[in-house]
């Protein structure tokens, strides 16, 4: 199994995530932000950080990006699985690969903390993953909120909304369940000594679906 990781100016969570991947075996590839080619992988990460700076805002400037237009051809090819990680999430939405738009806190400040999720994946369960952002509230139109309720897309919502989510919305997939959106941070939660495991159930998932 390959996953690559799309790295951009300001990118900062490209590590983790190698490493993470790393823990479950995977072979990785780091993908320089004007590579056009990304189907030899098997899962590609868009990760956390801050892509050009979040000039103008989170993830407005990082759709234009090659890498970033070569993976509407990866995800109608159905190559693989797309997976955005907090700034990745935003990108997502800002290309209309994931419906709504993620935009600035509720408090207007900049959250680092653990959070409490409920995750959906054919049963619910509880956990716990680090978030840090400043712009995560999760918006969207009425419509879309019906569309995205309608296709059971909120796979992750927060229990004690932080950020002032629409819905409490915290990760979304898209009905082929192909490209995965989350603010939380799974690839910080996969070691103890980082405090917590509880982000290894989504790279578990990820491995079962690929598989």
């Amino acid at each position: 199994m390959k996953a690559g990781i799309l790295v951009f100016p300001g990118t900062n969570c490209d590590r983790d995530t190698q490493r993470a991947c790393g823990y479950f075996g995977w072979n990785t590839e780091y993908i320089w932000h004007d590579t056009t080619n990304l189907n030899d992988c098997d899962v590609i990460f868009v990760p956390g950080g801050f892509s050009y700076g979040d000039y103008i805002s989170a993830g407005r400037l990082a759709k234009f990006s090659p890498a970033v237009l070569a993976l509407k051809d990866y995800v109608e090819k159905q190559r693989g699985f797309v997976i955005g990680i907090c700034n990745g999430f935003q990108i997502l939405c800002e290309t209309g690969l994931l419906p709504g738009a993620l935009s600035v806190n509720d408090c207007t400040r900049f959250i680092c903390e653990d959070t409490h999720l409920n995750l959906k994946n054919g049963r619910e369960s509880s956990i716990s993953l680090p978030i840090a952002h400043g712009e995560g509230r999760y918006i969207a139109k009425e419509k879309d909120l019906k569309k995205i309720n309608a296709e059971n897309m909120p796979f992750l919502k927060y229990f004690s909304n932080p950020n002032g989510s629409m819905q409490d919305i915290a990760g979304l997939y898209d009905k082929q369940k192909k490209i995965i959106g989350m603010m939380p941070h799974p690839e910080r939660a996969v070691f103890k000594e980082t405090g917590g495991t509880d982000g290894c159930y989504i790279f578990e998932l990820i491995e079962k679906a690929v598989k």
